[in-house]
């Protein structure tokens, strides 16, 4: 058995997120968010060169050999596969490897609020996964998709950069495709895939403004999109967003977003009492006062239509957590370190509840 089999085999079998490999050390895990050091021995440089040069698919090696690093995945025998980064570090390889689960999970696997099912029956819009790198937006979006897959009768095309899941045709028709592997480039993809007759479009990463406005053009003719985008909060997907545009095109963006965006799903995934991780999961959906405050330009109020939005299915990030909290699932401790208010958050389960939201919504 090769070393890296060795190790793949023990990170799959302790339930390890990611393996960071570097030259001169002994690989880590990251188990339950936290990075753990193994038992193998130190990986060597040349070690490193070769494992790369193993792993390293065709078509990847152009791309390598001129910017120094490369996204790919990476199968272990039939039943691992890994999202693979490898870059340079000191003029030496590294790699940043991510265990891709084999088993789709389910929403109610994931501990997702119930309104998740609601949204994945949306026949149109834009769907958006937030959050920071390894807050599980991949994995929510699969999630969707699969609701879909096992719910409805819809052409869903994938655009991966690359591939996280593998999904198998149940009442849907499923095609994915791979950025380097399937099409040449992640524009091409988007340039095309109106042709392909789809119902829903999975955008792996919404990273520019040509794929905000692909996913705008599908959403505006019709389709469901789902994509990812990296902010900390709901609300600051938008100026996220906006941000893609140059300063006198931004108001223009702004109202096509408020006659499309469907909702903003942003996750934090805190540490639970019972070993690994529950999701905190902060709602956005487009009601009609979401979308009259991104018309008027008053998106420093979102948080607080937010916050007053239960009843519709929305939920603030100290909302969610308020609720972990109180069912025992994390402590108080955790709970504060991930609050977006912490300080809110203490009177909350003191049992003070202030109405501040309302009161700046009012003015």
């Amino acid at each position: 058995m090769s070393m890296l089999r060795e190790l793949l085999e023990k990170a799959a079998e302790s339930e390890a997120s990611d393996i960071h490999i570097k030259s001169g050390q002994r690989p880590f895990f990251r188990i339950h968010g936290k990075l753990t050091e193994t038992e193998f021995s130190e990986f060597s440089a040349d070690y490193v060169r070769e494992l790369v040069e193993d792993i390293l698919p065709d078509h990847m090696r152009e791309p390598y050999t001129r910017d120094h690093e490369a996204d790919f995945s990476h199968e272990e025998g039939d039943t691992m596969r890994f999202r693979v980064n490898v870059f340079l570090s000191h003029g030496d390889p590294a790699l940043a490897m991510r265990h891709v689960k084999t088993k789709i999970p389910s929403l109610s696997d994931l501990n997702l609020p119930d309104i998740m099912e609601n949204l994945a029956l949306s026949p149109r819009g834009i769907i958006i996964a937030s959050g920071t790198t390894g807050s599980g937006k991949s994995t929510t979006l699969a999630a969707l998709i699969n609701q879909i897959n096992i719910t409805e009768r819809r052409r869903v095309i994938t655009i991966e950069d690359p591939i996280e899941y593998y999904f198998h045709d149940d009442l849907s028709i499923i095609s994915q495709r791979e950025v380097g592997l399937d099409t040449g480039a992640f524009r091409s993809a988007l340039k095309h895939v109106m042709r392909q007759d789809p119902d829903v479009i999975m955008i792996g990463e919404m990273r520019d403004m040509e794929s905000f406005m692909a996913a705008l053009a599908a959403a505006e003719t019709g389709h469901l999109v789902l994509t990812t985008l990296h902010s900390g909060t709901a609300n600051q997907s938008i100026n996220r967003i906006l941000d893609f545009y140059p300063v006198d095109e931004q108001n223009q963006i702004r109202m096509a977003l408020a006659g499309n965006l469907r909702a903003v799903v942003c996750q934090r995934l805190v540490p639970s009492i019972e070993g690994g991780v529950v999701p905190a999961v902060e709602i956005m959906l487009n009601t009609p006062t979401v979308r009259k405050l991104m018309e008027k330009n008053q998106l420093d109020v979102l948080a607080a239509a937010i916050e007053t939005g239960t009843e519709d299915g929305m939920q603030t990030f100290n909302q969610s957590i308020y609720k972990w909290i109180k069912s025992g699932k994390i402590t108080e401790e955790e709970g504060l370190r991930y609050a977006s208010n912490p300080e809110t958050l203490k009177m909350n389960l003191k049992g003070i509840f202030l109405d501040e939201s309302r009161r700046i919504l009012g003015a």
